[in-house]
């Protein structure tokens, strides 16, 4: 057997891998490309519930339709009365979709009721760096409920469920990890609550805290620099296997 014939199987099988390594690096950049379209997609239609006037909020008959695809971020204003309920407390390091908040704080979650007797959570704002100052909180609370309706306007928001590395829940604290406002509502005696929440935006509270405000969704978007990663790869292996390929026939030369 000759020499050429004994390298043609190493040959033939550094091919195939290249081939494979070339389709999988080609694919995972087409798929980069993809989602960067998505991405631009979803980012216009956020940019564009955020940029329009609040509305009505919608009637608790059409509530069971609302999904996160289609109404997360919807601006709306309505009026309700806060409710003499325990509220709830949210820890977070810092915000995504608030230019304002920096640092460690809590979310301060109130139940409000609307005048046909529903319940709508609302996530009433930012307080700076409490240590979960359950006191503190309850004061904050306090100055809310007055027994008096409000007009609010805010952003329709849906529950996160806890991760599998979200601490659980302080309850003598009345504090969570994740915004799930339906798990504070059972725990907490709310009774049965909209299958959404309010990021509260007005009206500010003359003291300054809780403090709510506009969000502005700010989503990553690395999806060209990966495609570029990927589609380099691809080359880089073409390369290598070219160069190799080289070398074989140099030696057999």
């Amino acid at each position: 057997m000759s020499d050429t014939t004994a390298r043609r199987p190493s040959a033939a099988g550094f091919g195939v891998f290249t081939l494979i390594m070339v389709a999988a690096f080609v694919g995972l950049g087409v798929w980069q490309l993809q989602r960067r379209v998505e991405k631009h997609a979803l980012i216009a239609m956020l940019d564009a519930r955020l940029g329009t006037a609040p509305d009505a909020l919608p009637q608790p008959s059409a509530w069971p339709s609302l999904t996160s695809a289609n109404d997360e971020f919807r601006r709306v204003t309505f009026t309700a009365t806060y409710t003499k309920l325990p509220d709830a407390m949210v820890y977070s390091s810092g915000s995504a979709v608030r230019a304002d908040i920096s640092g460690p704080g809590t979310w301060a979650f109130l139940p409000t009721k609307l005048a046909s007797g529903e319940t709508v959570v609302i996530n009433t704002g930012f307080v700076q760096n409490t240590m979960q100052d359950r006191a503190f909180e309850d004061r904050i609370a306090g100055r809310l409920v007055t027994g008096a309706p409000v007009t609010l306007s805010g952003y329709i928001r849906f529950p996160e469920p806890p991760g599998a590395l979200t601490p659980k829940e302080d309850l003598p604290k009345r504090l969570w990890f994740a915004r799930d406002h339906r798990a504070m509502a059972q725990v907490l005696d709310w009774g049965e609550v909209a299958p959404f929440y309010i990021d509260l935006e007005a009206p500010v509270p003359d003291s300054g805290t809780p403090k709510p405000g506009p969000l502005e969704v700010h989503l990553k978007d690395d999806h060209m620099q990966y495609a570029i990663t990927w589609f380099s790869l691809a080359a880089a292996v073409v390369i290598a296997f070219g160069v190799w390929w080289r070398g074989q026939r140099r030696k057999a030369n």
